[in-house]
């Protein structure tokens, strides 16, 4: 059945999926790596398609920027459409000793944001990442010979300006990467019951600032998609 923001029919979303924030960034994904896909969300125009990656159903679909964004489209993903686990996909600010185009592994999210104090009654939460996946991508990244790095994620809801000390907090709480996303959807996945993870590479340098071209932030996107799929189906395999 459709839900608010997703107009997929009942069945047509699988049970683990991809979320960049982007949608043509879903549509890249599908067309790279899924067979046999077909576009299976239009509403709002948040693509997102179903196809199989080694024979597993696979779902990709854009979600947003910022937490109550994505939090919309994994809420109704897990509750309307079956959805076990969600593994987001993109790009982060990288702090400290990281370099352009690295990947990180969000082993938890920290936040400026409100909306797990909310969900929580009034109380710091600490938001990580489902252990499963998180040790499925360390191991898939071991056999594809990529280097990724288990590291610490802040979720900011500031893109522009915001807390002008906050990046000497993060530099000294050893924080590695800055983006908008992981902690509200780690804290939704423990309330919800699902596997979440958030797989970023490092697109800009806050610290120096360096950027990656877009040509390449697209070659990134490609890496972190391929690991993204290799870890889930470790996932898929262990829940069959």
């Amino acid at each position: 059945m459709s839900s608010p923001h997703l107009d997929a029919a009942s069945g047509a979303i699988a049970d683990t999926v991809l979320l960049p924030g982007d949608p043509l960034r879903a549509r890249f994904i599908a067309g790279r790596f899924l067979e046999e896909a077909v576009q299976v969300n239009s509403r709002r125009n948040m693509l997102g398609y179903t196809g199989l990656y080694r024979g597993r159903p696979v779902t990709v679909i854009g979600g947003g920027m910022g937490i109550p964004s994505t939090a919309i489209y994994a809420t109704e993903l897990a509750r309307v459409h079956g959805v076990r686990r969600i593994l987001r996909v993109g790009t982060c600010g990288g702090i400290g000793d990281v370099a352009l185009g690295d990947v990180l592994l969000a082993q938890s999210g920290s936040t400026d944001s409100n909306f797990n104090r909310l969900h929580f009654g009034g109380h710091d939460l600490a938001a990580c990442a489902d252990f499963g996946l998180l040790r499925g991508a360390v191991d898939a990244a071991a056999r594809l010979g990529m280097k990724a790095r288990v590291a610490r994620i802040f979720s900011t809801d500031c893109f522009h300006d915001g807390d002008p000390d906050l990046l000497s907090h993060l530099r000294r709480h050893r924080i590695q990467g800055v983006e908008m996303e992981t902690a509200g959807l780690y804290g939704l996945a423990m309330r919800e019951g699902f596997q979440a993870l958030t797989i970023v590479s490092v697109s800009d340098l806050l610290d120096t600032g360096g950027s990656i071209p877009p040509m390449e932030r697209e070659q990134g996107l490609a890496v972190i998609a391929e690991l993204a799929l290799e870890s889930a189906l470790q996932a898929i395999d262990a829940a069959t």
